[in-house]
């Protein structure tokens, strides 16, 4: 056997490897399709007979703390609270944080809602870096602010949570906007499971060329920029398909930072969020799982994907490309510090099944993906590898995303309806069927970049700047 025909046997079983892998990991989606669209269809048909409208009167409705860490939030932090001052639940307050921020989102604060500094007696249940001022509005008495020296978002979230009067706690992100009735929809299975379910996390998606007025959206638009498009394509499949499906057996390790719910004592227990992490909000999930798993509790974790929250995404290359290698170290931190969950049956499912599905799919995924693409050039421009067989790895790498991708726009349609616009629906659905081609190899490669920058402890992440999406 000569080197030449070696090296070609090596390489094509490697492409059948990847293909197999791909042909799995698309069953799998199928699956979760199928459950998501049954629990969407049901979501839809409750949200059509209004059942949230009796939570407003209801005594068992929780009220509820909600904590926005701000770190140079200037732009966009005044009609984000604004947003949040008008949103439809019985009892709330809400506590931003600035954490140490370089501009004025401080002044802005203190400014806009006419703040004073006040005393109070602050039970630190969860260490924070120090607290320099804890300020009140005089014009909606259930709004506050904390001024603390600057410890990263996780930090900020525990502050938040010490200073917090109430049994509920929500992390929401100082740029987000908030439809009316999220609060009612995302607390609805809290209230309803009678403490069972001890956090759940809403639908995020992107408010980039939306209409916003006062802080609140008026009217849903689709981005004009290919790059913002493909991402409302991307936030679609990720919480859809993935977070609904995930949900219903209670396998869900990710409730998103910018909008999840929290019972505070549960947090506590847990330790608070972690300090030094960049995925602080997959981490206290993952953690909150061991914790119940280990307690043999049967307290569940739920998405619910009607309340939505809206958020700025980045519509830069350089921008959303520091994005996602974040994301994906923060991915990688949540499965190291919790390794021994990895096919633990101590652990249920989620030891079996989700920790070993965000390992293979989503973090070695990208490596995977990455070597298919590397194998199909080298088998569309040489003949090492069989023309039959790099066409067939061209199919499965590069059209499943795509599938996929219309499958969630096509959810979309048939549920929530967010887009009502044929128009914004037919580029939706088009734009998915280029992700293959340009959109989802660049985001392979960025989190393949993420995963070395971990391995070799070079990070430089920079900042995530925005623009504001709210007039």
């Amino acid at each position: 056997m000569t080197s030449f025909e070696f090296i070609s046997i090596i390489l094509e079983i490697m492409a059948i490897a990847v293909i197999i892998y791909t042909v799995i990991v698309a069953g799998f989606y199928f699956i979760m399709f199928i459950f998501s669209a049954i629990a969407l269809r049901s979501q839809f048909q409750l949200h059509q007979k209004n059942a949230y409208e009796e939570m407003t009167h209801s005594t068992d409705t929780k009220p509820v703390s909600i904590i926005v860490p701000a770190y140079n939030e200037e732009v966009g932090i005044y009609n984000s609270v604004r947003s949040l001052l008008s949103i439809h639940y019985p009892q709330y307050e809400i506590i931003v944080v600035n954490d140490g921020s370089k501009d004025k989102t401080l002044e802005e604060m203190i400014t806009r809602f006419s703040m004073v500094q006040i005393k109070k007696v602050v039970r630190k249940s969860l260490d924070s870096q120090k607290v320099r001022a804890v300020y009140q509005s005089t014009i909606n008495d259930n709004v506050y602010l904390v001024d603390k020296e600057n410890g990263g978002k996780a930090d900020a979230l525990n502050a938040g949570i010490n200073l917090s009067n109430y049994p509920y706690v929500c992390s929401l992100d100082g740029d987000c906007i908030l439809e009316r009735d999220a609060f009612l929809k995302v607390m609805k299975p809290i209230i309803d499971s009678d403490g069972e379910v001890i956090a759940t996390g809403g639908s995020i998606r992107i408010a980039n060329d939306c209409m916003i007025e006062r802080g609140e959206l008026m009217e849903v638009r689709l981005s004009k920029k290919p790059l913002v498009v493909m991402q409302v394509v991307e936030y679609l499949r990720a919480f859809l398909l993935g977070r609904v499906g995930l949900s219903r057996h209670n396998l869900l390790l990710i409730v998103s930072g910018a909008f999840g719910v929290f019972h505070k004592d549960w947090v506590i227990r847990a330790g608070g969020y972690l300090p030094n992490t960049v995925g602080e909000d997959m981490e206290l999930v993952v953690r909150l799982h061991r914790l119940l798993k280990e307690g043999k509790y049967s307290n569940r974790i739920e998405y619910v994907p009607d309340p939505v929250c809206w958020t700025e995404a980045p519509e830069s290359m350089k921008i959303l490309r520091r994005q996602r290698k974040r994301w994906h170290q923060g991915l990688f931190e949540s499965l190291w510090l919790h390794k021994r969950m990895l096919f633990n049956p101590r652990y249920g499912k989620v030891g079996m099944i989700s920790m070993p599905f965000f390992l293979i799919v989503e973090l070695l995924g990208a490596i995977i993906e990455l070597v298919g693409y590397f194998l199909l050039l080298i088998g569309l421009l040489t003949s090492i590898i069989n023309i039959k067989l790099a066409l067939l790895l061209f199919l499965v790498t590069f059209l499943y995303g795509s599938i996929l991708s219309m499958t969630a726009v096509l959810l979309e349609e048939w549920s929530l309806r967010k887009y009502q616009k044929l128009s914004d629906l037919a580029r939706l659905f088009l734009m998915s069927l280029t992700e293959a081609f340009w959109y989802r190899p660049l985001t392979v490669w960025w989190r393949c970049e993420g995963f070395i920058q971990v391995i070799t402890k070079k990070h430089d992440w920079g900042e995530m700047t925005r623009k504001g999406i709210s007039n």
